[in-house]
């Protein structure tokens, strides 16, 4: 391992499965954090860059009056039918993706020793190929919904939606580095994200 090159993990997890919070607690740790959410929110804010072909993909009826994206609208014809939410990926995925890898550039070159990829859908893009270990991020599907429900204001059945758009759990744990219950006390999941996290960071020393 070059010796600027960060020691990257890949943070992952079905919606609703705490991955926020974990990544926060990284953060709080020392790892620097990218966040694949916030790269998209920006691509699609106020004159982001991904606007337009949004626009000519999916017409006016996703945008308000003033011009703006309306995130909630949108959600519900891309979640709603599977060759739309590919077809936003399909826009969105190729920047994000720009963008992150500049920003683990710019980690490296300001002497970041661990980044945290904080994507929720690390391994569908491929984006698990950047890093050394990977974790996912789990927890029972009642649960979940439960926590998107309370969380995004969406009925149980829009969160199951969403739900049933990612990678299975099974499938996404059989590919991460760990799988990390989060159904549990809070202190539980932080004690065990610390264990791993100062793990990692004694095998990224080794080189």
């Amino acid at each position: 391992m070059l010796a600027n090159k960060p020691y990257v993990i890949g943070l992952t997890g079905g919606i609703g499965c705490g991955k926020t919070e974990a990544a926060r607690y990284l953060e709080g740790l020392g790892a620097t954090h990218l966040d694949a959410d916030a790269f998209s929110r920006r691509l699609t804010a106020d004159n982001g860059e991904a606007l337009g072909e949004i626009r000519r993909v999916f017409g006016d009826g996703v945008f308000r009056e003033d011009g703006s994206l309306d995130r909630s609208r949108l959600g519900k014809v891309v979640f709603a039918d599977e060759s739309a939410r590919r077809a936003l990926e399909s826009i969105l995925h190729p920047l994000v993706q720009r963008d992150m890898l500049a920003a683990m550039d710019e980690a490296a070159r300001a002497g970041a020793s661990t980044v945290v990829l904080d994507v929720p859908l690390l391994f569908e893009t491929g984006m698990d190929a950047l890093c050394d270990e990977t974790w996912a991020l789990y927890a029972p599907r009642d649960r979940q919904i439960a926590r998107i429900v309370a969380r995004d204001g969406l009925s149980p059945e829009d969160a199951v939606t969403r739900i049933d758009s990612q990678m299975p759990m099974e499938e996404r744990n059989a590919k991460a580095t760990f799988a990390i219950n989060t159904d549990r006390p809070i202190e539980r999941t932080q004690a065990e994200l610390e264990q791993l996290y100062r793990a990692a960071q004694k095998r990224a020393e080794r080189g």
